[in-house]
């Protein structure tokens, strides 16, 4: 499946920020399920770009001059081999053993974790995880705050896709199984899930195998993945700090289609 991307963030600042950096993973890599036929990113300003510890492309976008708005598109087109479900990888995966503040499972998510699997780690035991924890915790956008961490979204039985992705990775770390977190996008007919997407993936049988939680989906068919981490502060395609500025507003329009339904509409 061919997809077209774009994706436009606008911030815009109550006052004048004096300067800002901005850490944008936003940029693809082609792998042997997904392939990048063409990505460019627009800013105010050129970027540098460099790997971050994970091996995702970085940009990082500095604004030293006074500035009430920034403007961040990435665009562009991939090609995505619906024949993988999974992904060979000959680097450690025990690095993504380790737990974060975003991703700790408290008691009730290991209890919760061992009640499911019931002492197995295989591809089925994960997918009931995945199947019980949508059954778990609703799908609501705005009813988790950013810096949620994962047993309180649990504990309130409600969240969005970051909130699934972390719970996802704390039960499945609980379990001695190796779990990160990805972000990227998926074509879909949900005009509700229309935004930046998250979703996990853990390592069994010398793969690694995606889990998206919410939208109970096992094959990564209709999925870009921008970049892996521990949690959404590793992989978040936006995060940035900024001295001055007031109130921030944030905008996000993503549009995410298959290719040919783009050219047909040209």
């Amino acid at each position: 499946m061919r997809l077209a991307i774009h994706h436009e963030t606008l911030y815009r600042y109550a006052d004048q920020v004096r300067a800002s950096i901005q850490y944008l993973r936003l940029t693809p890599q082609d792998d042997a399920r997904q392939k990048i036929l063409g990505w460019e990113l627009a800013l105010p300003r050129p970027a540098r770009a460099q790997r971050d510890p994970f091996g995702n492309i970085l940009h990082v976008l500095t604004l030293d001059t006074p500035h009430d708005a920034i403007t961040i598109t990435a665009s562009g087109q991939v090609e995505i081999d619906e024949g993988f479900e999974s992904e060979p990888c000959q680097a450690s995966p025990f690095p993504f053993l380790r737990q974060t503040r975003l991703t700790e499972a408290d008691e009730a998510l290991t209890a919760f974790a061992r009640e499911v699997c019931d002492g197995r780690q295989d591809r089925d035991s994960l997918i009931q995880l995945m199947e019980r924890l949508h059954e778990r915790m609703i799908y609501v956008p705005g009813s988790t705050e950013v810096d949620g961490n994962a047993a309180q979204a649990f504990a309130k039985g409600a969240g969005v896709c970051q909130d699934h992705a972390h719970a996802f990775l704390a039960c499945a770390r609980s379990l001695g199984i190796p779990a990160r977190y990805v972000s990227g996008y998926l074509c879909t007919d949900d005009s509700a899930h229309l935004s930046s997407h998250a979703w996990a993936e853990a390592w069994h049988d010398g793969a690694w195998y995606s889990y998206d939680v919410t939208n109970r989906l096992t094959r990564p068919e209709r999925h870009l993945r921008l970049a892996i981490g521990l949690d959404y502060l590793d992989a978040c395609p936006v995060r940035g700090m900024r001295r001055g500025g007031g109130v921030e507003h944030m905008e996000a329009k993503v549009l995410v289609e298959p290719l040919q339904q783009v050219q047909q509409q040209q």
